[in-house]
């Protein structure tokens, strides 16, 4: 059997068929590598009808990722799947505090889970700015949006992306209808592999953008 083994060769392929899939689609130029990012990581052209940009939202990431603000992750399968290389170049590494032991103590105390009591932290150390990228606990993006609308937290660009039936698409809807930056999936899909991939796809931008400034 012949097929392709140089995986610059299979990724440009696979590129070209996923350009085909989502013709139609009215991406700004920003957007599109970002959607082509998504359904190269999943295999699934759906997404493109399912991802939602709120206005300017590239381009408030991009300069986030430009002045160094931090990533905070909801879980540790979605840092896992960032670009590190891309990242260090970046000056960022991104934060996951789930597991961190203090966070299941106060979780436990609260009766509430990690997800929310590691969106707690984060919140307080970094009320103004940052990236907070959700592609799981649907509980993390309600409680980040609670401390938006208690003036708590000001991000600079939400991910909110988690998967599941419950509260997963009720949580990015109402997202939805924040004004502040958001990139989200519609509906029950996304995961952690989305939320990696809309940041690695943001991270290229970036680095395209500070090379072009250079």
């Amino acid at each position: 059997m012949d097929f392709i083994k140089d995986p610059h060769k299979i990724e440009e392929k696979s590129m070209e068929i996923i350009e085909r899939k989502i013709r139609g689609f009215t991406f700004t130029p920003r957007q599109k590598p970002i959607v082509k990012r998504v359904v190269h990581a999943t295999g699934d052209s759906s997404y493109a009808a399912m991802l939602a940009f709120s206005p300017q939202a590239v381009e408030a990431a991009l300069s986030a990722l430009l002045a160094n603000e931090p990533i905070y992750c909801d879980v540790e399968m979605v840092r896992t799947g960032l670009s590190r290389l891309g990242l260090q170049q970046l000056g960022i590494k991104p934060v996951c505090l789930i597991h961190d032991l203090e966070i299941k103590k106060e979780a436990k105390k609260r009766g509430i889970t990690r997800a929310m009591a590691a969106m707690e932290h984060a919140v307080r150390e970094c009320p103004d700015g940052g990236i907070f990228v959700i592609g799981n606990a649907p509980t993390s993006l309600f409680h980040l949006l609670r401390a938006v609308d208690e003036g708590r937290a000001k991000p600079a660009l939400v991910i909110g992306v988690p998967v599941g039936f419950v509260g997963a698409a009720e949580a990015k809807e109402l997202l939805t209808a924040y004004s502040l930056p958001w990139i989200t999936v519609r509906g029950e899909k996304g995961g952690s592999p989305v939320a990696a991939a809309i940041v690695n796809a943001l991270v290229n931008l970036a680095l395209e953008s500070k090379e072009a400034r250079a």
